[in-house]
């Protein structure tokens, strides 16, 4: 089923575009949560006609695109956001808000599909991430993703909330591993018992299938 996504949805595309997905996940989650609408053919061929205006509006040379990442490449984009102690973010910022804020701060165009932005941002910091402008110009933004109403702290801080993150997520991975390790040799355990009696009980039968032979009779003396 093809789908308009009208919000980035990790796993499966970015605002705006068209997707083909199980119908009930569509059912069930995109359209009732109006992270999506069914793309009639009405619906995508304006669609179409909004890309190809946002497309006139991006780099159109070689020589533009160096000028537009002297400027990108000068400046910092802000994203204030709400987070946590730790400093995760109570949500993500996406490809389409730096795509979006790109364009309102410089009113400059970027493809956000050209953004190297493998996973959404989900901790606050300082980010680097490179957009493709031209053939062979690729500008790298520089992001600060701040809480908000606050600032950001100290590198050095920051490096130790990640390593101490890091450290308990491998700790969470090696315990599971572990749990996982130790139910295995459980359930190895269980089944060895179960099969040692039918192991016995073979053993047991072998003999009392001898005994139960008939008698063969005692030669005649030769006379």
């Amino acid at each position: 089923m093809e789908v308009i996504l009208r919000q980035d949805v990790e796993k499966v595309g970015l605002r705006g575009e068209v997707v083909d997905v199980a119908p009930g996940f569509a059912r069930n989650y995109l359209l009732p949560r109006k992270l999506a609408e069914t793309a009639t053919p009405a619906k995508v061929a304006e669609l179409r006609k909004h890309e190809g205006k946002r497309a006139r509006q991006e780099a159109q040379s070689f020589e533009q695109a160096q000028e537009i990442t002297a400027r990108l490449e000068g400046t910092e984009l802000r994203f204030d956001v709400r987070a946590g102690e730790t400093g995760t973010l109570f949500g993500s910022v996406t490809a389409t808000d730096i795509a979006d804020a790109v364009w309102s701060t410089h009113r400059i165009r970027v493809d956000r599909r050209k953004l190297e932005l493998a996973d959404s941002i989900k901790r606050i910091g300082r980010y680097e991430v490179p957009v493709e402008l031209f053939a062979d110009v690729t500008a790298t933004l520089r992001l600060a993703i701040v809480p908000e109403g606050g600032e950001l702290p100290p590198q050095e801080e920051l490096d130790a909330i990640a390593a101490e993150e890091a450290r308990a997520e491998a700790e969470a991975q090696a315990e599971a591993e572990a749990e996982h390790e130790e139910a295995e040799a459980v359930i190895e355990a269980v089944v060895a018992e179960e099969e040692a009696p039918e192991e016995g009980e073979a053993e047991s039968a072998a003999p009392a299938a001898e005994d139960e032979r008939p008698e063969q009779p005692e030669p005649e003396p030769e006379l």
